[in-house]
């Protein structure tokens, strides 16, 4: 297997005795990730594991999956605390303003007063709205909501954001 794969969640514990397992979701995208037919991989140590989606629910702050093939819990215990991978190909179209996780982390912000000021690092999932955080060298970590009050320009064509970065926010 040649493609890039990314990490789309973690197997946290099994679900009952038919096979189900917890997933703890870190994906833009859980819907498309873990829908019926999709395939998800499992690297386990020197080789990588192919399964299909038979079917996904919602559960608390899990994803309860069930695996084709896979019917009871004795076939997927294996798998607890182990990470799941998905290939870039099934990713639904963006809006205007939205962008992958992957777009996003590496890209320089620069304030139109004080100039670039770092790097964004991660993104937080924190209800409302996400936290972006940047790391500076001047500044040490940022945390910029993403509203459109600080957040003004995102150019992925130049690899920067631009921000308006309230007073306060900064020491």
């Amino acid at each position: 297997m040649t493609e890039k794969l990314y990490r789309v969640g973690t197997i946290v514990n099994t679900h009952g005795i038919k096979g189900e397992l917890r997933v703890i979701p870190i994906t833009d995208f859980p819907e498309d990730r873990f829908k019926s037919g999709a395939k998800l991989y499992l690297k386990n140590k020197d080789q990588t594991l192919e399964f299909t989606v038979e079917s996904s629910r919602p559960h608390k702050s899990f994803i309860l999956l069930k695996l084709k093939g896979y019917d009871n819990i004795n076939d997927v215990e294996k798998y607890v605390k182990s990470e799941l991978f998905a290939d870039g190909e099934e990713v639904s179209d963006l809006n205007e303003g939205e962008f992958l996780y992957k777009q996003i982390i590496g890209l320089t912000v620069v304030d139109k007063e004080l100039g670039e000021v770092g790097k964004v690092t991660e993104i937080m999932e924190l209800g409302s709205n996400d936290v972006w955080v940047v790391k500076s060298p001047k500044y040490k970590e940022i945390l910029l909501p993403y509203i459109d009050d600080v957040i003004k320009k995102v150019d992925l064509d130049n690899q920067v954001v631009e921000v308006e970065i309230p007073d306060g926010l900064i020491d």
